[in-house]
């Protein structure tokens, strides 16, 4: 395929990757349609009547690491964990039912462009217009979960979260013991998920949720579009969610 050729089917791609994207993020701001619609494709472990707790969290904001850290501490206990809809219909549904419910949030530059860099098939706006659309709905809902920061849970401080959320709805959860040992573990566990995910190693290597040199080199490419005055409404639109939420994590 010629240049021209190629930068034509770049432009359908990022069309249609823009197009799919904006139709998930504004049926997931409604249960009606969201739960149905992650049925049929199969994404994510849905609300059950065997659910023990939801972690959630809008995309790449730690929840692999996260709900693997979680299992990990459970053991050999076997929790129900439902998570990764990455739907805002999933946290409102199990706020209702009064279901344990762990919120992570992420500020919204890293989160928007760790998910640029693993789906570069989406516009920076519509990106940013999803997280939006993610932590909006739920601000009605604070009362009804446990919020935690990005940085709490990965930096050490995942176990004062899990013991949040037992004294919030009365659970007896094990906290994490961010031991260099359990976070290799973990790792491993994300890792070995991997495997099987994405056509090829050049995929796997944008998407597999662990730090990673290449991707902080990728995101440095896209902070200019993100922080270009073009986005400034819809950035600080983000960033007082993030605040907004960040606010009740501690």
């Amino acid at each position: 395929m010629d240049a021209g050729g190629g930068k034509i089917r770049a432009r359908a791609e990022r069309y249609l990757g823009t197009a799919v994207w904006e139709a998930k993020t504004i049926a997931a701001q409604h249960p009606a349609l969201a739960t149905p619609l992650a049925r049929l494709r199969g994404h994510g472990e849905l609300l059950a009547p065997s659910t023990q707790i939801l972690i959630e969290a809008f995309v790449r904001s730690g929840l692999s690491f996260t709900v693997a850290a979680f299992r990990l501490a459970q053991e050999p206990a076997a929790v129900e964990v439902a998570h990764h809809t990455h739907s805002p219909s999933a946290v409102i549904d199990a706020a209702r039912r009064g279901i344990p419910t762990l919120l992570l949030v992420r500020e919204p530059e890293d989160a928007v462009l760790s998910y640029l860099v693993k789906t570069p098939t989406v516009s920076m706006s519509s990106a940013i217009r999803g997280y939006i659309r993610f932590h909006r709905p739920l601000l009605a809902y604070r009362e009804g979960f446990v919020t935690a920061s990005f940085r709490e849970t990965t930096d050490g401080g995942l176990g004062a979260v899990i013991d949040r959320v037992n004294e919030r709805f009365g659970t007896s959860f094990v906290p994490f013991a961010h031991t260099e040992a359990n976070v290799a573990e973990v790792f491993r566990r994300i890792d070995a998920d991997w495997t099987t995910r994405g056509r090829d190693d050049a995929e796997r290597q944008r998407g597999a949720p662990r730090p990673s040199e290449a991707r902080d080199a990728w995101k440095r490419e896209l902070l200019g579009e993100y922080r270009d005055r073009a986005n400034a409404r819809l950035r600080a639109s983000a960033e007082l969610l993030f605040r907004t939420f960040a606010a009740t994590a501690a």
